[in-house]
């Protein structure tokens, strides 16, 4: 494992493209692809000092494309991010329900139904529009469960290919 000393995540710490291993002064390791410019690029794994991990792909040093971020509670939401937010179509899960559907700048903003483990859908129904995490009117959401299982499955794929790089 090579060692990188930063003050901040985000500091270019490689300047040669391709795989490397680097351990962070703070705890954190990242392991998987690089771009020229010394950010993360490509599929990576991307272990946090709190036992949070994301895996899946980077761009320009963030998590962006598809992935898998799993909290150490063992909460975890598999699908799209965009600047290392959830964004687009994804599943999120914890404890006993499951959110399917659309995210906005990390939160869960659009389309989308909530299942709890009883596989009920809550009083009143938990599906239609949320806004702030909230649902704001009700309705089917077929269309935007079916895209959210989609991103789940990539973000999946992506997430075992990240874990099988090697040097």
């Amino acid at each position: 494992v090579r060692t990188a000393s930063h003050q901040r995540r985000g500091v270019n710490t490689m300047s040669a493209e391709g795989y490397h291993a680097v351990k962070y002064e703070d705890g954190d390791e990242y392991k998987g692809q690089w771009n020229g410019e010394g950010k993360r690029h490509g599929l990576g794994v991307l272990k946090f000092a709190d036992g949070t991990e994301y895996s899946g792909d980077f761009e320009q040093g963030m998590n962006h494309g598809h992935g898998v971020l799993t909290f150490v509670d063992r909460s975890c939401y598999a699908g799209e991010f965009k600047d290392g937010k959830y964004d687009g179509h994804g599943v999120f899960s914890k404890d006993e329900m499951k959110y399917e559907g659309e995210f906005k700048d990390g939160k869960v903003d659009g389309s989308g139904k909530i299942t709890f483990k009883d596989k009920t859908n809550g009083r009143p129904r938990q599906e239609g529009t949320f806004q702030n995490r909230m649902l704001k009117t009700g309705g089917k959401q077929q269309a935007a469960v079916n895209l959210a299982k989609e991103a789940e499955s990539t973000a999946t794929e992506k997430a075992n290919k990240a874990k099988e790089l090697k040097a």
